[in-house]
This record gives structure tokens, C-alpha cells and sequence, in this order.
């Protein structure tokens, strides 16, 4: 059917809404507190939909149907994990940040083992985070550089430029809003894409199954001959160690599944900070639990799209991270197709804006306010808003280095996040659970987490999946063994 001048006026239409609606709400911003944390008054459901729209939104929009039209569903059995991992995070280590007045999630860190501590972490998280949503950005750009092919612009511009084009457009409608109405606008612009990327994933499902012969019955018949409703995988052939090299396993899901939840829920700024925002244990609680659950219906409706996406195409041979982008520009009805590309920027745009806000809000708490005597109450925001600007323009430079990785990006994204994960985690946890730690325990137990994952992911074939709690584990032994070795010698 192709993506129409409708389509386009949809398109344009509902960037342009979404962006006002972003303002609108934004309320005043006297404070970092307001303009990072929305006064820690926002709801806790509104927290629980934006941690999903921010994680998920576009890696499970784009990639995750792609990644079961090249294999199945087990990629499944790891959001399982996702929610074991986040009832943990909920008990274990979401009280420690609601003692005191915290800014990030390594304020903690500053308070447990000191400002140097801190500051690695910080600045770890900022090298990941802008690695990892470079990649997000870049998933963003895929939809919008397939419909500009379909355009006059295509001729002008050569296929690299269309994506340079794509992902400045997307960064510059993500920077307006998130300028001006902060953490606030962002979350309850999430709130509302996410309901909009969900319910155009269930309606590409209906008409996916109405254009193949024999609709649904047929369709999954089909599917699950070829092998792509495969949900459980116990024991991979090839021994343990194929059992170690393949990402989705059972055991392998569930426990790098958990420990990837526990980081990036429970250090990491992007998510932390919108669980500050609730203002009490008991609300990013909710929150927090509130998202596993969700997380592990919508990874199953991309999943069993991308699956049905498989037998409509018979197998043919497409960049996997194009697969449902394309079908939403060839074949779903004019307007509806609109709609879902525009959901689909929504949610990357509110993405992209949850990392400004989240990398801004750790320059600011992290080293502005402990070391700049000139940073005060008068001009707070304003200099955090210049700091939007540069995070802005360094996440767009950062998404063009991934235009030409062969890998499906939500595995890239995910992979890039799990390097630095454990050498944090390990470090949260040597603080939260262990008394007898201290700062010189933890830094050198830090980056022989962080020196072993180097090893792991250069010279070895594991999978992704173990790199987390391979890191965790490292970290978490070093930091003990040092602090029995060190208070023992003194």
C-alpha cells in the first residue's frame, strides 16, 4: 500500500502534538530537583510505564520482531529473568536510595565509600549510557530512513545521508521537549506513546494474520513447523561449552536475565532517576515490580509478531532490523501505518530524552554541585540546559559509529550495556550487603570486573548473557578477598 501523504500528515502531526503536550505539562522549573526529579511527585504507574517505554520502546519495537524472524521466541525466557531480577532490586538495594536527599544512583556510592568512588561510577555509566543509546538512537532512525528512501529526498541524498538525516531529526524533536519540561515531560509523554507502540503492535498482529491464507490457525501451524514458536531451550547440543555460548538457554535467561535487571534497574540513572521521582520506597516499588510484568507481555507480542512476520514473508531474506518497519510502510493501511510510525518515534524520542535527562542529571549531581562554586541556585537550570544541548549532540554522534554493525541492535544495545554492568553491580551490592567494605576495597574490586569483562568479550566466545553476572561475581569476590587481606595486614 505504501506510506501516503496521510501517512506523513499523521506523522508530522503527531510529533508536533506530542511535543506541545511535552510543554504543556512541564510545569515550572525553579529547581534541579524539579527539572531532573518532577519534585518527587509523580505517580507511580505513570514511573511504571515510562520505565517500560524507556527500556523497551524502540530495541523491542524494531529488533525484537526482527530477532524472531531470524530464530524463535527464546529470547523470552530472559524477560522472565528481567522480573526476578527487579523483585530483587525492589528489596535489596531500592531502600538504600531513599536515605537522604539522593540526586543519582552513585550519590549512594559518594555516601557509602566516598566522592572517588562515586565519580567512576558516574562517569562509567556515562560512557556506557551514550554507547548504549547511541544504538537506540540509530533503531529510531530505521522506520523514518525506510519511508525517506520512499521519497523525493532519495534522490539526493545517498543511503548514509538518509540515516544522518533520520537521526538528527529525531534528536533535535527529543531535545525541545526535554529542554524545556525536564524528567516531568518526559515521563508522561511516555506514558502516552507507550500505549500507542502497544496497541500498534496488536493491531500489525491482526492484519498480519488476515493477509496470510488461513489466518491465524494457519499462521501459527506454519510458525511453529519452522521451528519459531520455540519458547524453552534447556540443553543447547554441543555441551557446556555450547551452553555458555548461546545467549538463549533456560538457565542462561533466567540468570543473566536477572542480573542484567538487577543492574539496569537498580544502578543505572536512566531507570533510578524516574524511580526518584515517585518520592517513597513503597511507590518505585510498585513501580519497579510493575514493569517486569509488563515487560514480559510485550517482549511476547513482538516476539509472536515478528514470528508471523516470518511466515507472511516465507523466509525471505531481510535486514532483520528492517522486517517490521517494512511491512508498517508497505503494507498496513493508509493512516494506521502513520499512526504506528509515529508511535514508533515517540517512543524512541522519549527514549532518547530519558538518557539527556539521565546523563544531564548525573553531570550535574555528580560533579557540578560537589566541585562548582559558581553552579548555585539562580542559574541551576539554566546551566543544566546547556548541558542538554551538548549530551544531545554527543547521543546523535554516538549513533551514527553503529550504522553499519551487522548485529540486531537490541542485542548490540544489550551487550554494550552488560560490559560495564557488572564491575557496578558488583560494586553496589559489596556496599549494600557488606558492612566491613570500603572505598579502597571497592575501586581496585571495580576495575578487575570491569579488566576481566575486557577478557571475556575480546577473547572468548560466551554469550552476552553471562556477562553481567560474570562481572558481578568478579567484583563482588575481589572487593571481600581485599577487605579480609587489607584489614588483616593492618
Amino acid at each position: 500500500m505504501g506510506f501516503t501523504y496521510l501517512d506523513l500528515l499523521i506523522l508530522v502531526a503527531y510529533i508536533v502534538g506530542i511535543t506541545y503536550f511535552g510543554i504543556r505539562v512541564a510545569g515550572k522549573q525553579k529547581t534541579t530537583k524539579d527539572y531532573f526529579l518532577g519534585g518527587k511527585k509523580i505517580p507511580w504507574w505513570a514511573v511504571c510505564f515510562a520505565i517500560v517505554a524507556a527500556e523497551t520502546s524502540t530495541l523491542t519495537v524494531i529488533s525484537v520482531p526482527g530477532l524472531a524472524y531470524l530464530t524463535n521466541l527464546n529470547f523470552l525466557q530472559i524477560a522472565i529473568g528481567y522480573l526476578i531480577g527487579r523483585i530483587v532490586v525492589s528489596f535489596v538495594i531500592l531502600p538504600a536510595y531513599f536515605r537522604g536527599e539522593l540526586g543519582t544512583a552513585y550519590t549512594y556510592l559518594h555516601t557509602r565509600f566516598g566522592a572517588k568512588m562515586k565519580n567512576i561510577a558516574s562517569g562509567t555509566f556515562m560512557l556506557t549510557r551514550l554507547a548504549a543509546d547511541g544504538v537506540r538512537l540509530f533503531a529510531t532512525a530505521i522506520p523514518l530512513a525506510v519511508i525517506l528512501r520512499g521519497t523525493v529526498i532519495a534522490e539526493s541524498l545517498s543511503p548514509t545521508n538518509i540515516y544522518v538525516l533520520s537521526i538528527a531529526i529525531i534528536a533535535l524533536v527529543a531535545l525541545t521537549y526535554t529542554f524545556i519540561g525536564g524528567i516531568r515531560s518526559v515521563i508522561w509523554i511516555d506514558v502516552i506513546q507507550m500505549c500507542i507502540y502497544i496497541g500498534g503492535a496488536i493491531a500489525a498482529i491482526i492484519i498480519v494474520v488476515g493477509l496470510i491464507p488461513g489466518g491465524l490457525t494457519a499462521a501459527v501451524s506454519e510458525a511453529f513447523r519452522a521451528g519459531k514458536l520455540q519458547f524453552f531451550n534447556f540443553a543447547p547440543e554441543g555441551g557446556l561449552g555450547a551452553f555458555f555460548q548461546t545467549p538463549y538457554t533456560f538457565l542462561g535467561g533466567l540468570i543473566g536475565g536477572a542480573f542484567l535487571s538487577m543492574a539496569s534497574h537498580g544502578i543505572d540513572q536512566l531507570i533510578v532517576q524516574r524511580l526518584l521521582t515517585t518520592g517513597s520506597v513503597k511507590s518505585s516499588r510498585k513501580a519497579l515490580i510493575g514493569t517486569g510484568i509488563i515487560v514480559i507481555f510485550q517482549f511476547a507480542i513482538f516476539l509472536f509478531l515478528g514470528s508471523l512476520l516470518y511466515v507472511y514473508y516465507g523466509g525471505a531474506s531481510i535486514t532483520p532490523d528492517e522486517v517490521f518497519p517494512t511491512f508498517i510502510v508497505q503494507e498496513m493501511p493508509t493512516g494506521l501505518s502513520g499512526l504506528i510510525i509515529a508511535g514508533l518515534f515517540a517512543a524512541a524520542m522519549s527514549t532518547l530524552a530519558g538518557s539527556i535527562s539521565s546523563l544531564t542529571s548525573a553531570t550535574v549531581y555528580d560533579y557540578l554541585i560537589p566541585y562548582s562554586k559558581w553552579f548555585t541556585e539562580d542559574n541551576q537550570v539554566k546551566i543544566s540546559r546547556i548541558f542538554i544541548v551538548i549530551w544531545s549532540i554527543l547521543l546523535a554522534c554516538s549513533a551514527l559509529l553503529f550504522m553499519r554493525s551487522p548485529q540486531a541492535v537490541v542485542e548490540l544495545a544489550l551487550s554494550i550495556a552488560s560490559f560495564t554492568y557488572g564491575g557496578l553491580l558488583g560494586t553496589f551490592f559489596l556496599g549494600v550487603l557488606f558492612t566491613r567494605t570500603k572505598q579502597i576495597h571497592a575501586i581496585p574490586a571495580f576495575f578487575t570486573g570491569i579488566l576481566v569483562m575486557i577478557y571475556v568479550i575480546l577473547f572468548t566466545s560466551i554469550a552476552w548473557t553471562w556477562y553481567t553476572i560474570i562481572g558481578t561475581t568478579v567484583t563482588v569476590s575481589m572487593g571481600l578477598l581485599l577487605s579480609y587481606l587489607i584489614d588483616r595486614e593492618s
